[in-house]
């Protein structure tokens, strides 16, 4: 989704006695005709391709129709008659048939469908301004001129808008971060969560069989899983899981962890809480590598409900296709790219590498290296193994084939990280401002809320009215370790937004212009 234009130069005649006034030159308009002609010989082909087995089929399928219509009462007979003599090795084909199939519907995966999610909003009270933000971190007084000045530059390259949000601890002068008022996070974003979902699917909480919560930074005894469990009362023999220090691509992980529990305990739910904590997690020291994530991360928590119940086949927004995760943490460039350490005055934060950029890109090459058979249609797959084998043929002087990931994906939710990251995977993908204006649009409203971003951005495209029945999503999140995980979904149905979708009452001010 490349126009091309020719461009001709007149030719003069030396001999020519009539000179003739051309009309000023204007700048020649692109050739939209060469341009269009190209789009449609490439949905042609891919059509072609897509629907080869059909058209394959299509001769065999009109002969046998033929000779059944010249079939007589007489030829039926003759039929009959011959699988009678043949009786034992029909009914020995028979039953192979039918325990193969048996087989099948008894090994197959099951389906998990995703009932519905819901993001957490904080109060407008915890909104935080560039101008709060530098005017707190003055008073604060750890921060010497260099570390303020950095973060204001970081903070107006970021793409953050002035409406995200930081926990009550940090909105205090001085910030009082501590276990109590970081357990209080937990509960706010993580009970404001579940509360919505259930409130919107009219699920009992003791319904539940599995629950699995994510959260990187903070990880108190009792856990945040167990914090849920008391809080709702949850039964006794419930599977919990509680993912600790895997980064902004946990929520993947969790849903990914969520689905195989499902494929092992029948007929039950699985609860997904994706979160940050940002309270325990400000750094208040001057290694301008550890200031980037106070600029960039803020508060955020999707809460999400998987069923694998035949009966929620009905009601459920999505259905879950495919989980690939890549892990580059055998690399120590990669494991060490993000990386939680002591400065040299004894403060604690998160260390964010130059090569950051270089190594999500390695981890996103790998990764849809194996997600790419698994979603593109079989046209883009053999253009892609096409110009491999020609650029061995040529000594690589033919430019690699980039496969065109939106013949299989009509969403994408792409990590709110940060800028870079949305702009790197729109120029590599070959993506359009409206595929990446969900996460554009989740970063500047909400800043990165870590493993929960990518529900905010599915929640942006519902609101918008964009999602339709059978269209595909893809979820794409990167982390520390060095991690780059994907998670494909289908729509149900043309879903609308839940009630709760935290975008309701301001959608219609996006997408916003943001300055360079």
């Amino acid at each position: 989704m490349a126009t091309t234009s020719h461009h001709q130069s007149d030719d003069h005649a030396a001999a020519a006695t009539v000179e003739i006034q051309q009309p000023p030159r204007r700048h020649p308009l692109p050739n939209f005709l060469a341009s269009v002609k190209l789009k449609y010989v490439k949905l042609g082909y891919h059509y072609l391709m897509s629907h080869l087995l059909t058209l394959l089929l299509l001769p065999l399928v009109a002969v046998t129709a033929v000779q059944a219509s010249q079939l007589n009462l007489e030829d039926i007979e003759k039929l009959y008659v011959h699988l009678q003599y043949n009786f034992i090795a029909v009914m020995v084909l028979t039953g192979v048939a039918m325990l193969g199939s048996t087989v099948y519907l008894m090994s197959r995966p099951r389906p998990v469908y995703l009932v519905d999610y819901s993001c957490y909003r904080p109060p407008d009270n915890l909104k935080v301004t560039y101008d709060v933000f530098m005017e707190r971190s003055k008073l604060h007084g750890g921060f010497n001129e260099s570390a303020l000045e950095f973060q204001r530059k970081i903070l107006q390259r970021s793409g953050l808008g002035e409406e995200t949000y930081l926990p009550p601890a940090l909105h205090s002068v001085p910030p009082v971060p501590s276990m109590v008022t970081a357990r209080e996070e937990a509960e706010q974003v993580m009970f404001g969560a579940l509360e919505n979902l259930f409130k919107s699917t009219n699920v009992n909480p003791k319904d539940i069989g599995i629950l699995v919560v994510n959260c990187s930074l903070f990880n108190p005894t009792p856990s945040l899983s167990s914090m849920i469990v008391n809080k709702y009362k949850l039964r006794g023999n419930i599977k919990t899981f509680n993912l600790g220090g895997m980064g902004c691509s946990a929520g993947v992980i969790a849903v990914d962890l969520a689905k195989d529990m499902l494929q092992i305990h029948r007929n039950t739910y699985a609860v997904v809480v994706s979160m940050e904590n940002i309270t325990q997690n400000w750094y208040f020291g001057n290694k301008k590598s550890m200031l980037i994530p106070n600029c960039l991360f803020r508060v955020g928590c999707a809460a999400v409900l998987l069923s694998n119940k035949s009966t929620d086949k009905r009601r459920a927004k999505y259905k879950l296709l495919h989980v690939v995760r890549t892990h580059r943490g055998s690399d120590d460039t990669a494991f060490n790219c993000v990386y939680q350490e002591e400065d040299d005055t004894g403060r604690i934060g998160v260390s964010l590498s130059k090569d950051l950029m270089a190594i999500a890109g390695g981890a996103l090459k790998a990764n849809i290296t194996t997600l790419g058979p698994l979603v593109l249609p079989i046209s883009e797959q053999l253009l892609f193994f096409a110009t491999l084998i020609a650029r061995k043929l040529t000594d690589s002087k033919l430019k690699p084939y980039i496969p065109d990931f939106k013949l299989a994906f009509d969403h994408f939710c792409i990590h709110a990280g940060g800028r870079a990251v949305i702009d790197e995977l729109e120029k590599n993908l070959l993506l359009s401002e409206e595929h990446v204006e969900p996460s554009r649009m989740t970063l500047y409203r909400f800043g990165n809320t870590s493993s929960s971003s990518i529900w905010y951005e599915l929640a942006y495209t519902e609101a918008k009215g964009r999602m339709k029945k059978g269209n595909r999503v893809w979820q794409i999140a990167f982390g520390s370790g060095f991690k780059c995980n994907s998670a494909v979904w289908k729509a149900m149905r043309a879903v609308k937004p839940s009630d709760s979708n935290p975008w309701t009452d301001c959608i219609h001010k996006f997408p916003v212009e943001i300055n360079a």
